[in-house]
C-alpha cells in the first residue's frame, strides 16, 4: 500500500503557527518565522543568473518541427535590454501599459521580462477573451480599463477578429507573425530596431523601487467584469521570498518546470514564472491544456522532460493520474526526479490524491509530497501555504512568513482576510471597489472561508470551507455550505462529473446541476461508441445507475437538509464565457449558471418532477 512507502526526500520548512485572540472574537494568525531580507527587484535575479549560469536555459518552447527552442539566461538578458529600450522609447507607463493578449510563448515571456527590467507596467489579458468569446465584451472592457500604448499578440491572423473588434485604430500593434493591421510591427523588427540607449535602460532599471507598479493582473471575472489588480515589485519579490522560505528545496538546485498555467493568471504568471527566474531555473512552456485532447501535448512534453517540481490545477492532476496509471514509460519519466506536486485553483479530490500516491509507489517505491495552499490574485498569490504533507487532500497550512491572516465570522463561517507586503494596494482606476475590498483594519477581504483541520490542534493548519458569497439559505433558514457540499458530491460521483452547481436557494431541498466528464463517462458507456453525443451519454442507463447511487448515498449519509442532495440535473448545454458562466480559467461561476438556467431549476423542483429516481435529465 502507498501509505507504507517512504516519502522521497524534499527540504521543506514548517514554521510554528502563532494565534492571537482578539476581543472582537476575531483571530490573527501568523507564522513564527519572519520574512527574511530578499532582493527588491526581479531584474536583480536575472543579472545574477546571467553571470553565474549564462548558458543555462531560462525559457524553452517546442518548435513546429519538434525540438525545443531554448533561450539562455545570457540571451534573456540581451533581449531584456533591447526590448526594454524599445518599450522606453514608446514612453509606456501605468497610464499606457504594454498589453499582451496571446498565450504563453517565448516572445510573451521575453516582453514581460523586458517590462520588468525597465519598469514598464504591463498587463497580460486572457487569450480566452479573444479565442473563446464571440462578442469580445470582456476583451474590450479590459482594454478600455487599461488604455494600453502597445498591444502584443503572437499571431496576427489568429487574433485579427478580436483585434478589429476591440483594439482602437490608433493603438500600436506588435506581432510575432502575420501582422493583421497596416503599420503593425513584428517582434524581430522591434528587437533589431531598438535604440542604442543602454545607459538609459540601466538607469531605468536602477530607478525601479519596491513600490513601483510592475504589472496588472486581471481577476477571473467570476463575480462580474475583471478587475485590474495592481502588482508592485514589493508584492512580487516578497511573495517569492515567502515561497523560498517554506519550500527551500527550490533554492538548492535550479528547478525544472513543465508548465501550461497561463501567465495572465497569478499561479502561472507570478508563482511559476517567478520561481523559475528567482532560482535560475528552466521553464518548459507546455502548449497543452487539462482537457481530453489538449493534455496529449502535456504528456508528450513530460515523456521528454522530467520536472523537478510539478504544478497544476486539480483537473490537470486528474488527467495526469489516469495517464500515469496506463503508461509505465511516462510514469518513469515523470517520477524520475520530481520532489513535490502542488495543486491550486480548486480542491483536489481524495481519489486523485490516493491514485497519484499509488502510482508513484509502484513506479519508484516512494511517495511524492502533495501540497497546496490558498491565495488569490490580490495576494500575489501565496498567502496560506502548507509546507508539509497533510496526509489528506485539502490541507492549506498556515500563513506564509510575513502574512497576517485574520479569521472573521461571516454568515456562520470564518472568512480569511490578509495583510502583508504581498497584498495589493487595490484595483487600478476602481477606487470604489478598492475601498470595499478592505475592512476597517486594512485587511483584504478574500471571501474565502476556512476552518481548522483539527480544532484541538491549530498547528495542523487550515482547510478550505467554501466561498462565503456562494453559500445560501433554504426556506427553513438553514445555511447550505456550497464548497464542501460540492467537493463531497464530486468525490462521491468520481470520476464521472467535471463540476457541480448547487441549487436550493429559498427552497426546502438541495439539488445540483451537474456537468459530465465526457472522457470518463465514455469509458462507462462503451456500447455507445466514440461518436456518441453528450445528450446520448446523459441518458445512458449505466450513468443513471451511478448517479442514482450517489443521490441515495447522499441521503443516507446526510445529517440534515443542508447536506442532503435530493435531485440532479445533467447539463447538456455547456456553460459559456460570453454568458458569464465560465471564467477564462475554466472554472464555473455558480451564480451566473443559476441565473441563466432558471427554467431548468424550476423543472427540477416542479411537483411533477421524477423524484423517485432523483435524477432528471436535460433534453
Amino acid at each position: 500500500m502507498s501509505e507504507q512507502a517512504p516519502f522521497r526526500h524534499v527540504h521543506l520548512h514548517r514554521s510554528r503557527l502563532l494565534v492571537e485572540q482578539l476581543a472582537s472574537g476575531d483571530q490573527l494568525l501568523r507564522a513564527e518565522q519572519p520574512l527574511f531580507d530578499h532582493p527588491l527587484r526581479l531584474s536583480d535575479c536575472l543579472l545574477v543568473h546571467a553571470v553565474k549560469s549564462p548558458d543555462r536555459g531560462f525559457l524553452a518552447q517546442r518548435t513546429a518541427s519538434g525540438p525545443f527552442r531554448v533561450i539562455t539566461y545570457a540571451e534573456a538578458l540581451g533581449y531584456a535590454r533591447k526590448l526594454g529600450a524599445a518599450l522606453l522609447a514608446r514612453k509606456l507607463s501605468a497610464e499606457r501599459p504594454l498589453a499582451i493578449i496571446s498565450d504563453n510563448d517565448i516572445e510573451h515571456g521575453l516582453l514581460a521580462l523586458a517590462a520588468l527590467y525597465v519598469g514598464v507596467p504591463f498587463v497580460a489579458i486572457s487569450p480566452a477573451y479573444s479565442m473563446l468569446s464571440r462578442d469580445y465584451k470582456k476583451l474590450r472592457n479590459a482594454l478600455e480599463l487599461m488604455t494600453p500604448g502597445l498591444v502584443f499578440a503572437s499571431d496576427g491572423a489568429r487574433f485579427s477578429a478580436a483585434i478589429a473588434a476591440s483594439v482602437p485604430a490608433q493603438t500600436e500593434l506588435l506581432f510575432t507573425r502575420n501582422p493583421s493591421r497596416a503599420g503593425a510591427l513584428l517582434f524581430d523588427e522591434l528587437v533589431a530596431g531598438a535604440p542604442d540607449i543602454s545607459d538609459k535602460v540601466e538607469s531605468a532599471r536602477e530607478a525601479v523601487g519596491p513600490d513601483h507598479i510592475s504589472k496588472f493582473l486581471l481577476t477571473s471575472g467570476s463575480t462580474g467584469m475583471p478587475k485590474a489588480v495592481i502588482h508592485t515589485q514589493r508584492m512580487m519579490t516578497s511573495n517569492l521570498q515567502m515561497i523560498m522560505q517554506n519550500l527551500p528545496f527550490l533554492t538548492e538546485e535550479p528547478p525544472v518546470l513543465v508548465d501550461w498555467l497561463p501567465w495572465n493568471h497569478t499561479f502561472g504568471g507570478n508563482h511559476n514564472y517567478g520561481i523559475t527566474l528567482w532560482n535560475g531555473g528552466t521553464l518548459y512552456i507546455d502548449e497543452g491544456k487539462p482537457t481530453r485532447d489538449g493534455f496529449q501535448h502535456t504528456l508528450r512534453n513530460l515523456r521528454e522532460v522530467s520536472p523537478t517540481v510539478y504544478f497544476n490545477v486539480p483537473r490537470g492532476f486528474e488527467e495526469l493520474a489516469l495517464a500515469l496509471e496506463r503508461d509505465q514509460v511516462l510514469a518513469k519519466s515523470f517520477f524520475a526526479r520530481v520532489k513535490m506536486l502542488f495543486y491550486a485553483g480548486a480542491s483536489l479530490s481524495q481519489d486523485v490524491w490516493n491514485r497519484l500516491s499509488e502510482v508513484s509507489t509502484r513506479t519508484c517505491g516512494e511517495r511524492i509530497v502533495i501540497i497546496t495552499g490558498l491565495g488569490m490574485t490580490e495576494t500575489a498569490p501565496y498567502a496560506l501555504a502548507a509546507s508539509w504533507e497533510a496526509g489528506i487532500a485539502g490541507g492549506l497550512g498556515i500563513p506564509a512568513p510575513g502574512v497576517t491572516a485574520k479569521l472573521t465570522k461571516v454568515a456562520g463561517k470564518l472568512e480569511v482576510r490578509y495583510r502583508g507586503p504581498s497584498v495589493t494596494q487595490g484595483y487600478w482606476r476602481q477606487p470604489e471597489l478598492t475601498a470595499q475590498a478592505f475592512d476597517e483594519a486594512g485587511y483584504f477581504r478574500s471571501g474565502d472561508a476556512v476552518r481548522y483541520l483539527d480544532p484541538s490542534d491549530p498547528q495542523r493548519g487550515l482547510v478550505f470551507d467554501g466561498r462565503t458569497a456562494e453559500d445560501f439559505k433554504l426556506n427553513t433558514g438553514t445555511w447550505v455550505s456550497v464548497g464542501p457540499l460540492r467537493a463531497k458530491l464530486l468525490l462521491q460521483a468520481a470520476p464521472y462529473l467535471s463540476d457541480v452547481v448547487i441549487t436550493g436557494h429559498d427552497r426546502d431541498e438541495v439539488g445540483a446541476l451537474v456537468l459530465l466528464d465526457e472522457n470518463r463517462v465514455r469509458t462507462l458507456c462503451t456500447d455507445l461508441g466514440p461518436s456518441a453525443t453528450l445528450a446520448q451519454l446523459a441518458v445512458h442507463p449505466r450513468l443513471i445507475e451511478v448517479l442514482r447511487g450517489v443521490v441515495q448515498r447522499s441521503q443516507a449519509e446526510a445529517t440534515g437538509s443542508a447536506n442532503r442532495i435530493t435531485r440532479l440535473f445533467i447539463l447538456t448545454e455547456l456553460p459559456t464565457i460570453d454568458r458569464g458562466e465560465l471564467t477564462d480559467k475554466g472554472s464555473i461561476n455558480q451564480r451566473a449558471v443559476l441565473d441563466n438556467r432558471r427554467a431548468l431549476v424550476e423543472r427540477m423542483y416542479a411537483p411533477t418532477a421524477d423524484t423517485d429516481s432523483a435524477v432528471i435529465f436535460a433534453s
